[in-house]
């Protein structure tokens, strides 16, 4: 069975390749028109294309790199699971949450170079509601599995 993200991030992507194409076709219509502000302008929404498709590789290449880490730390039994007193809507408490950011930014310090504990960093900055930070330390950990898996 396919898990609900997955099935509504290939949606979201399969819309974005819609709106894609359908920008690139109205690019295309503009650069052949004889006048050069139409050009111009077909030029510039050629870009827009060019950069989305830049961004969708990006995002699936981190999200299958996040689910081949997330499978080896589930095999090893070192999946980040945040214990600790919840709210009524599941969610960690700010004290709860703040309690997981502490014991993964000393797992950082004590092993800067290994992408598991950015992985748990990650998932803590997630529980403290600061995605922003989630997404540089999850990005990180990518990297730093990639490096590890390409010198296997």
């Amino acid at each position: 069975m396919r898990r609900p993200a997955f099935l509504a991030a290939t949606a979201v992507t399969a819309l974005l390749g819609l709106y894609i194409a359908l920008v690139a076709g109205r690019a295309v219509v503009l650069i052949r028109d004889d006048a050069w502000i139409a050009k111009a302008l077909g030029l510039l929404f050629f870009v827009l294309p060019v950069i989305a498709v830049w961004y969708l590789v990006n995002e699936w290449r981190l999200s299958m790199t996040v689910q081949r880490m997330a499978s080896r730390l589930e095999a090893e039994g070192r999946l980040p699971l945040h214990d600790g007193e919840q709210s009524p809507s599941g969610r960690l408490t700010e004290q709860a949450a703040a309690d997981v950011y502490e014991v993964a930014r000393r797992g950082v310090e004590l092993a800067p170079e290994d992408w598991a504990a950015w992985f748990h960093l990650a998932f803590a900055y997630d529980a403290a509601k600061e995605r922003g930070e989630a997404r540089r330390a999850l990005r990180y950990a990518a990297q730093l599995f990639r490096q590890e898996s390409s010198a296997v």
